[in-house]
């Protein structure tokens, strides 16, 4: 992760611990060993993956002589650098300013100096420390404000969508798994796709040609980690809401990652906490980057994915290899409405190519009177909608 925010790791290494200790994490000599080398190293910043308390940070600080970021902290560092929307910086803030929250206690002794009061009796006023989380406080509600109208805003284009007859996609996953590299090639679109952490945080929709010609809704959303933040999980809620409300959950998966079963289950974690039913009617494994192994591995990898249940798919977003197939599989879980027969009277092709827009066409014969009957497959809703926007033509079940 360090790389992400373009550290340069001079070091890299594993520290066992028997037991953690309250004041600086590490026991003493551990502490001893990290500052000498801090100190060889010459290095500016030391980076603890585990979560740090206030005291531990400030602590471990004044014995390595250098910035000390946790695994939150970096995280936090990372989304704010990657975030580009309003609603993305909005959130990132939301969840620094929660993190920094925490930080405020016990963690700079001059914080804890009184002001003088107000008014005419004088008094002996509010601490620094009593300030700083009034400050925090107050810019906290104001940023979860101007998010409830966000995740206000979403809700409203989710029930405009719901209103039209395309069923939604969404694609989750562990970061850097591929999906955004999936997301254009199964959209001929051009998000940003890059090999880094986090390189999408803003979610992006796209319409989505399924085979046959039916349209759907594909989202791509951010990347999951193991040990997500809360912060973070609380303050992308609104974000990650499009992945609950959709009908089609791809889960993509680095399938040529030695952690690919442990992000996994983080991924399944974190969907839980946000509520998510993991349902295999609703949710896909889409095993990507198949192109990095090799024959033997493939081969593997191929009869495991026909095992899982339900089956998991395996593709390729770079070359396209399985595509085709997950699309089927796609279009195979939203049309599960029977065909219709629809009888559209002669020379209306408005009604002919609402059917096409909106529904999958299976069949299509013209009568010698020139009307047309097609065989195609409508969600109720769309089949409604139909009935009332084109009253002559006929629809039998």
């Amino acid at each position: 992760m360090a790389l992400a925010l373009d550290l340069v790791v001079a070091r890299a290494l594993t520290a066992p611990l028997r037991g953690r200790t309250p004041a600086t994490l590490f026991g003493k000599g551990k502490v001893e060993e990290l500052g000498e080398l801090c100190h060889d190293l010459e290095a500016d910043v030391a980076v603890v993956d585990d979560a740090l308390t206030p005291v531990q940070q400030r602590n471990l600080e004044k014995a390595w002589k250098v910035k000390v970021i946790d695994r939150t902290g970096l995280i936090l560092e990372i989304f704010a650098r990657r975030a580009r929307t309003r609603e993305g910086r909005l959130q990132v803030e939301l969840a620094r300013l929660s993190y920094e929250r925490s930080r405020l206690v016990r963690t700079w002794t001059h914080l804890e100096r009184q002001r003088g009061g107000f008014g005419v009796m004088g008094g002996p006023g509010e601490t620094q420390i009593e300030t700083d989380r009034r400050l925090l406080a107050e810019k906290i509600a104001r940023l979860k404000k101007e998010l409830g109208e966000v995740r206000r805003t979403r809700g409203l284009q989710r029930q405009a969508r719901k209103r039209q007859p395309y069923p939604t996609v969404a694609l989750v996953g562990y970061t850097n798994a591929g999906k955004s590299t999936l997301f254009n090639r199964l959209t001929a679109s051009e998000v940003v796709a890059q090999d880094m952490l986090f390189a999408t945080l803003d979610p992006t929709l796209r319409s989505l040609k399924l085979p046959d010609g039916r349209p759907a809704i594909l989202s791509d959303t951010v990347g999951f980690i193991s040990d997500l933040p809360h912060e973070l999980v609380e303050s992308f809620r609104a974000t990650l809401e499009e992945v609950k409300e959709a009908d089609v959950i791809l889960h993509v998966r680095d399938i040529a990652s030695e952690e690919s079963d442990a992000q996994a289950a983080d991924v399944r974690t974190v969907l839980e906490r946000l509520g998510v039913e993991l349902d295999e009617r609703r949710v896909v494994e889409v095993w990507n980057k198949a192109d990095l192994l090799d024959d033997d591995a493939r081969a593997q990898v191929a009869g495991d994915a026909r095992r899982a249940h339900p089956p998991a798919l395996v593709v390729s977003a770079v070359t396209g290899e399985g595509c085709e197939a997950l699309l089927a599989a796609v279009a195979g879980l939203v049309d599960e409405a029977p065909p219709v027969a629809a009888h559209v009277p002669a020379g209306d092709g408005a009604a002919i190519a609402w059917l096409y827009r909106h529904g999958r066409v299976m069949n299509r014969s013209v009568l010698p009177d020139g009307a047309t009957t097609l065989s195609v497959r409508l969600t109720p809703k769309a089949l409604g909608q139909f009935e009332q926007m084109f009253p002559a033509s006929e629809v039998r079940v």
